[in-house]
C-alpha cells in the first residue's frame, strides 16, 4: 500500500480506501483464534473507523477545491467586466461641475482657515485627480457636497437643522482614512507639516480651531428594508400616525429619504456595502420628519419622536426640544440636484464598478478562508494517513506474534 507524502488534490478518496480495505490485517484464521478474538475485534473497529475519518477528510479537501475554483472562475469574470467598465469610463470626458456645485464649492471655500475650506481648494484644484493625492484615498468628501435637494426652503431649513459644524464636516470611508487627516509629534502637538494641515500649509492656509471627521465604518447604520425598485435607494421607514391611523396633515417624509445621492454613492461606500443614505445621512437625521408648515409639525407633535422641520423654518431636534428665536441661516446649504444625462451615465458607470470591485473584494476574502480550511484540513488528513500507517504497521506484527505456526 503506497501514500503520497502531500496529497495536493484529493479529487475522490474511495480508491485509496479500497486499498485500504484489501490491506487490512484480518484473517480467517486470525478470526479462529480464540485467543486473538479480542484484539481482532479491536483492530477491525479501529480499522473501520481510521478509514471513515480518511473518507470524510477526503470529501471535505474535494468540497474545498471545487469552492476555490468556482471562485477563481467567479474573480475573472469580475476582472473581466470592471475593465470593460473603466475601458468605457475613461473614453468618457467626465462631465463638468454643475453651476450649483461650483456656488456650493465657493461657498465653502469662503470659509478660509478652516478644514473643509483647504479641502475645497484642493479639489477645485485637481479636480477628478483628487483621489490621486495619499491622504484623499480614503475621503468621501464635504456632507455639504454629498447631497443635493431640489427645494430651496427644505434645504436651508436642514442646513440650520445640522448647522454649519456639521454641514463642514469632512466624511471618510474608515477610522485609518480619518486618523490620517491630522497626526501628532512625539510632544503630542499637532504636526503641521503632515495631514490635512500640511496640505493647507501647501495652497497658504493654516487651518484654525478643530473640525469633525465623520468614519463612515463607525457610525451605525440603517439596517431596514428599502423601498422597493426605487434608483435612489430610499429607506422603507413607517409613516407617522395618530392613534386614529390617520397620518398627520401636513406631513411630507423623512428628510434621509429627501436627500439625492449620486449614484456612485448608494452602495459600497464601505466594506459592508452600504451607501451614504444608510450611513452618513442616517446617522445625521435618523428619522427625522419635515412638515410643510411649523403650525401643522406642533399639531403632528404626539408623533414625532426624533424630530422634525417644516419648509417655513420650525425645527425640533428631539422630543421636548424646540429651536426659537429669529432665523439664522446656515450660508453654507445643500446644492440643486441637475439633469444631465451625461452626468447621469458617467455617474452610473462608476457605480457600477464601485459595485463590481466591493463584490470582487468579498470573493477574495471568502476565497482566502477556503484556503486556510484547505490547508488545515490538509494537514489533518496527512496525520490521519500517518495515524492509519502506524496502526496497520503495528496490527501486523501482533497478528505475527499471537498467531500460532501451523
Amino acid at each position: 500500500m503506497s501514500f503520497q507524502n502531500t496529497p495536493m488534490n484529493v479529487e475522490d478518496p474511495s480508491p485509496m480506501l479500497v486499498n485500504m480495505e484489501q490491506s487490512s490485517p484480518v484473517s480467517k484464521d486470525e478470526s479462529q483464534n480464540g485467543g486473538g478474538s479480542a484484539h481482532l475485534e479491536f483492530s477491525v473497529f479501529n480499522s473501520a473507523k481510521l478509514k471513515t475519518d480518511l473518507q470524510a477528510m477526503g470529501v471535505k479537501l474535494k468540497k474545498h477545491e471545487d469552492n476555490i475554483r468556482f471562485l477563481k472562475s467567479q474573480k475573472i469574470k469580475f476582472d473581466e467586466v470592471i475593465t470593460e467598465l473603466q475601458g468605457r469610463l475613461s473614453s468618457v470626458r467626465p462631465p463638468t461641475p454643475s453651476k450649483e456645485n461650483i456656488e456650493i464649492n465657493e461657498q465653502i471655500i469662503r470659509h478660509k482657515n478652516t478644514a473643509a475650506g483647504v479641502l475645497a481648494v484642493i479639489e477645485a484644484r485637481h479636480g477628478a485627480h483628487v483621489s490621486q493625492i495619499p491622504l484623499m484615498k480614503g475621503v468621501v468628501g464635504i456632507v455639504a457636497k454629498l447631497g443635493k435637494i431640489n427645494d430651496e426652503n427644505l434645504s436651508q431649513v436642514l442646513s440650520d437643522y445640522l448647522g454649519m459644524r456639521s454641514m463642514l464636516a469632512i466624511v471618510c470611508k474608515d477610522h485609518d482614512s480619518a486618523m490620517a487627516l491630522q497626526t501628532y509629534d512625539n510632544q503630542g502637538m499637532i504636526d503641521t507639516s503632515a495631514g490635512l494641515h500640511g496640505l493647507g500649509s501647501s495652497i497658504g492656509q493654516t487651518i484654525e480651531g478643530n473640525f469633525d471627521a465623520i468614519c463612515l465604518e463607525s457610525v451605525r447604520p440603517y439596517v431596514g428594508r428599502h423601498i422597493a425598485d426605487d434608483p435612489q435607494r430610499r429607506l422603507d421607514l413607517l409613516k407617522p400616525k395618530f392613534p386614529n391611523g390617520e397620518c398627520p396633515p401636513g406631513f411630507l417624509g423623512f428628510a434621509v429619504n429627501m436627500i439625492q445621492i449620486d449614484p456612485a454613492y448608494l452602495l459600497c461606500v464601505t466594506s459592508y456595502g452600504y451607501g451614504l443614505r444608510e450611513t452618513l445621512f442616517y446617522s445625521l437625521f435618523s428619522r427625522l420628519q419635515v412638515y410643510k408648515t411649523r403650525v401643522e409639525m406642533i399639531s403632528a407633535l404626539p408623533c414625532i419622536s426624533d424630530g422634525a422641520v417644516s419648509l417655513d423654518g420650525g425645527i425640533i431636534r428631539a422630543a421636548g426640544i424646540f429651536t426659537l428665536g429669529s432665523r439664522g441661516e446656515v450660508n453654507v446649504r445643500f446644492a440643486k440636484p441637475t439633469a444631465s444625462r451625461r452626468m447621469d451615465n458617467y455617474s452610473e458607470m462608476e457605480k457600477q464598478i464601485k459595485e463590481l470591485t466591493w463584490k470582487k473584494g468579498k470573493l477574495m476574502e471568502d476565497m482566502g478562508r477556503e484556503h486556510v480550511i484547505r490547508k488545515d484540513t490538509l494537514e489533518n488528513f496527512g496525520k490521519k494517513k500517518e495515524e492509519f500507517v502506524r496502526f496497520l504497521a503495528q496490527s501486523s506484527a501482533t497478528n505475527q506474534q499471537t498467531i500460532p505456526p501451523r
